[in-house]
Order: structure tokens, then sequence, then C-alpha cells
């Protein structure tokens, strides 16, 4: 078997952690990347002995810090010559919390989402590109279908300043539009890294089950639709096995810049003014995405923004 070393983040728990035990159940070289080393201690020791793999590494990472994530990529690159596989799992999203900042000054979510896996793998891009089969995976979200709706654009206005209505805040709208910002991302990139044989991919999640230790983190009320909402989620391995596929398996080597959905079939974008009928099936199902994230004045812009917010700290501290 060809071993790969693979980065994954948030890899402490749900479908990071499925994912973390998938890839080193499999015999490869897994990199834990988790905020919080006390936590993911125990995580990664359970892995390591369950599956005989010595080669589970845990490090720290915060991905909404952007001095962590240079920190994070430079202590790999002392440590490593090359990553073949990068995947962006970990995300930001706290019911009911209010408006909330990075330590860099960026709207938390949009910083964890988008911001930081933007930084990661423009730190990360020379090793990726030292691999011959270099695979970036994006975890995108099912919320993006709210962009079916042609009147729906991406908020650029309240990334560093907080709305002065605090009714224009929305957990849910910065969640959405941070997982619409790294669908047209992983699109970007694909076509950026062309050059240095460098392939990037996005999954569509539709959810997965929460263990009993996320449930206890949410607030009582969201905690029963969570519960709720588990009934009908797959568990986390479903997913992390779709993310090994995509990440090992030889039938995707020669794509880039696609966008799969639970059954891995490469989903398109999604007619507009096609009529309510063709709208109502577009919604309900798993086939298309919005044809907003085709946009090419907002990915721009989504480009631009990345750029411009992670400018002084594009460069690796050896």
């Amino acid at each position: 078997m060809n071993q790969k070393t693979v980065i994954i983040t948030g890899a402490n728990s749900g479908i990071g952690k499925a994912a973390a035990r998938k890839f080193a159940g499999e015999g490869h070289t897994v990199i834990m990347a988790c905020r919080n080393l006390e936590k993911s201690r125990p995580v990664r020791d359970q892995i390591a002995t369950k599956t005989g793999n010595g080669r589970v590494l845990l490090e720290q990472v915060d991905m909404s810090s952007f001095e962590s994530i240079r920190d994070f990529c430079s202590t790999y690159q002392e440590k490593h010559q090359k990553l073949d596989i990068l995947i962006h799992n970990a995300a930001y999203f706290n019911h009911g919390s209010p408006y909330k900042q990075s330590p860099d000054g960026i709207e938390i979510t949009f910083a964890t989402n988008v911001a930081g896996p933007f930084l990661m793998t423009m730190l990360l891009r020379d090793l990726l590109a030292a691999s011959d089969d270099a695979r970036i995976l994006h975890a995108g979200s099912n919320i993006i279908k709210h962009f079916l709706n042609p009147k729906k654009e991406i908020d650029f206005d309240h990334l560093q300043k907080e709305p002065e209505n605090p009714r224009n805040h929305s957990v849910y709208i910065n969640y959405r539009n941070s997982k619409m910002a790294l669908l047209m991302l992983s699109f970007r990139m694909a076509k950026e890294f062309a050059g240095d044989g460098i392939k990037t991919y996005s999954l569509q999640i539709n959810g997965a089950t929460m263990s009993k230790e996320a449930l206890m983190k949410v607030k009582p009320h969201w905690r029963i639709i969570a519960r709720i909402q588990n009934l009908f989620f797959r568990p986390p391995e479903f997913t992390a096995n779709l993310y090994y596929e995509i990440c090992i398996s030889e039938k995707f080597r020669e794509m880039s810049g696609v966008h799969f959905n639970h059954k891995l079939d490469v989903m398109q974008p999604a007619k507009t003014d096609a009529g309510i009928i063709t709208d109502i099936k577009q919604g309900a199902g798993a086939d298309v995405y919005p044809a907003y994230a085709m946009n090419e004045e907002a990915s721009e812009k989504v480009w631009n923004v990345c750029n411009e917010l992670t400018q002084e700290h594009s460069k690796l501290i050896i």
C-alpha cells in the first residue's frame, strides 16, 4: 500500500475523529490538527491503540487564529518533507451565539471556516506540490441550498464589524455564507493549483449524528432539536468513509474542482429561471448546488478578501 500523510483539522470528535480512525486503520500517517490538546490526547491515544498505528500524531492549531495556523504549518514543515492529503474538516457553528470576532478581528465563523483554511492551504502549498498525488478536501454543507434563492448573496459587510442592529446577526447566516465561500475557494484553488498537480474537492455533508459529549455542549433547547435530528442523520463513520474514498481512490485522481454529494456523484450547478417545479426538485434533491457558487464576481471577492485578511501571515517562520 502507498502510505500517505494526511492532516485532518478538528480530528478529535465527530466526523474528524472517525476520519482519523479510518485513515489510521488503513496504515496512513495521520496528523490530528486540534485546538484543545488536553481533550484531544485521549482521542489520539485511543485511535493509535485500536488501530495499532504508531503514526497517529497530534498537533495544536486554532483555525480561527492566523498566528496559530502559521505556527502549526511551520512545525509541520520542520518535521515533514511533503503532504499528501489536507482535509479541512474543522468548522465553527455555535447555536445562539452573539456576534464574535477571531483574534485577528474577523467574524469568527468566516475566520474559522474560510480564511483559516485558506491560509493553511497557502502555507502548505509547496509541501503539497511535493507529493505525487496531492489532494485537498473541503467539508461542505447542504446549508448552501439557501442560495438557490437568487436573492441570497454572501454578506461581506460585517466580516470585521458587528451589525448595528443585533437582529441582523445570525449564526445560521454566517455559517451559510462561510460554506458557500469555502465552496467558491475550492473551485478557485483547483484552477490556481493545477500547475502544481494539487487537486481540490468539496463534499456536501447533510449532517451527522452528535455524540453524547457533543450534545452536552449545546444549550438545553438546542439539545432537544439535535436529539431529534440524530434520528435522521447518518453516523460520522459514513462521512469519514467518503472522505477516505475521495482522498485515496484512483478513480478521483484526475478530477479537481468538483463538489460531491453523499453518493459521491459529482454535483452540477442548478438551473436558474427553470420554473417552480424544477426549483422544488433541485431544492429537495442532492444533484445540484446553487448557481451562485459559479458567480465570478462573488468568487473573486472571496479570493481577494482571503488574500487581504491573511497577507501579514502568509510567510512561514522557519
